[in-house]
């Protein structure tokens, strides 16, 4: 099979209802969840002082805050963890006491069907951006080729479809891929996380037309700020059903909108990344 003969079919398609909750539910709790509560400190925040020891974060302002979250109401949200600090905490107790058990919270909603899968997501997005804005990071994972082949997958700025892309992640899952799916929902949060770790393939999903006009921006960005100088990239998308774009146009490998093919196309364009590189 060859790049150009990849099948254009939609890469976020509606998933099959028998084991749709199951993958949604495997995403939020073995990626999503677990990468929030890793976070660490970048140096940027303002961390413990001796006194925040003895103070404690009541339960009824995490179920507050993560209900907010929930509704993903931007403004309250970020003003919810803004009056903390006002009040003198510090950004390591936000993180510990408030984020931290606030992530846990949804994970529950999510399994005791308290909040469906929008909600949730939107919440842990809201969530995400707080936590990098007040100075903490994510774990780095690995910064060199290992011996499984590993995706990132992420939505352009713009929209959030991440239902999609756990269900491409499932395909890849299968075929002894290791993927990860980006939350982030700034360029920036994606160049981020493409720095932050190794990956051989990074797929972006682009939902609609508006997304298209900093998408090259944004692939060059990822490709300059890549662990892996020989990064393939491969776009879909419900856009790409509408009507035919070739991928150069956007600095990317390959336009694939099949999960099925897309798993074989990765393979044929990171090998092609791999080749092109070499002297």
């Amino acid at each position: 099979m060859t790049a150009q003969s990849a099948q254009r079919v939609s890469l976020a398609a509606e998933p099959p209802d028998e084991g749709c909750r199951h993958l949604i539910s495997s995403v939020i709790e073995t990626q999503i969840i677990p990468r929030l509560l890793q976070a660490h400190p970048n140096g940027a925040g303002r961390l413990a002082q001796e006194n925040d020891q003895a103070i404690r974060i009541p339960e009824s302002d995490v179920v507050e805050f993560a209900n907010l979250c929930l509704l993903n109401d931007a403004i309250l949200a970020n003003s919810f963890a803004d009056q903390l600090v006002r009040d003198g905490m510090s950004h390591e107790t936000i993180f510990m006491q408030l984020i931290t058990p606030a992530a846990r919270y949804l994970g529950v909603a999510w399994e005791t069907d308290t909040a469906d899968f929008v909600q949730v997501t939107n919440g842990l997005m809201r969530m995400h951006e707080i936590t990098h804005r007040i100075g903490f990071e994510y774990q780095a994972g690995p910064r060199k080729p290992g011996p499984r082949n590993r995706i990132m997958l992420a939505c352009a700025p713009g929209s959030q479809h991440i239902l999609g892309l756990t269900i491409v992640s499932e395909f890849f899952n299968k075929e002894g891929w290791q993927t990860v799916v980006e939350i982030s929902s700034s360029a920036e949060g994606l160049i981020h996380a493409a720095a932050n770790e190794w990956f051989d393939v990074i797929g972006i999903s682009v939902a609609i037309e508006s997304q298209l006009d900093g998408l090259e921006t944004l692939v060059t960005g990822i490709r300059k700020a890549s662990q892996n100088a020989n990064v393939a990239i491969l776009l879909g998308g419900p856009i790409f059903t509408l009507r035919h774009f070739d991928a150069t146009e956007f600095g990317a490998c390959e336009i694939c909108t099949d999960p099925k093919v897309a798993v074989k196309l990765a393979l044929v364009i990171k090998s092609a990344a791999e080749q092109n590189t070499r002297p």
